[in-house]
């Protein structure tokens, strides 16, 4: 069975400093891979509309946009050359039930304190206590600042 670990990204600072804390924590655990995943979901308005409405341009395609956002991140936080395979995964869906499913199995799910929604006063943003609350396996929530391992 492969040791990994599951890390939720969406370009946040926070999500930025998760990835690097996962990434790190595979090294020094002998996990075999870090599965950086994005998640993305139509707008409500979308459902609210019956199929009514076109769906969202190429340019706009949410897949694709959060395809982009994941691997910019990958590629800005971990570089060209990774110390640790990891693997990008979108997948669609509300972001909490996305990344707990895809923990189901992992030795580690790995978010960020809070993400590109919210109040900028909240100390835990929706998506990381609902993970914290449901996790399949151990969960860990990293703070923005951390960077070294002296925070977080």
């Amino acid at each position: 069975m492969t040791r990994r670990i599951v890390v939720g990204v969406d370009g946040s600072p926070a999500a930025n400093a998760a990835l690097r804390w996962a990434a790190r924590q595979a090294a020094a655990t002998g996990a075999e891979v870090v599965e950086a995943v994005g998640v993305w979901e139509l707008p409500s308005y979308y459902a609210l509309a019956g199929g009514a409405l076109p769906p969202p341009s190429e340019e706009l395609n949410p897949q694709r946009l959060s395809e982009q956002i994941l691997h910019d991140a990958v590629l800005a936080v971990l570089g060209e050359q990774p110390a640790v395979k990891v693997a990008e995964v979108v997948l669609p869906g509300p972001p909490a039930a996305a990344l707990l499913r895809q923990a189901e199995g992992a030795e580690l799910l790995v978010v960020g304190s809070r993400g590109l929604g919210g109040f900028a006063g909240v100390l835990l943003g929706s998506v990381s206590r609902h993970v914290v609350e449901h996790a399949p396996c151990p969960a860990v929530v990293v703070r923005a600042e951390w960077s070294d391992g002296s925070a977080g």
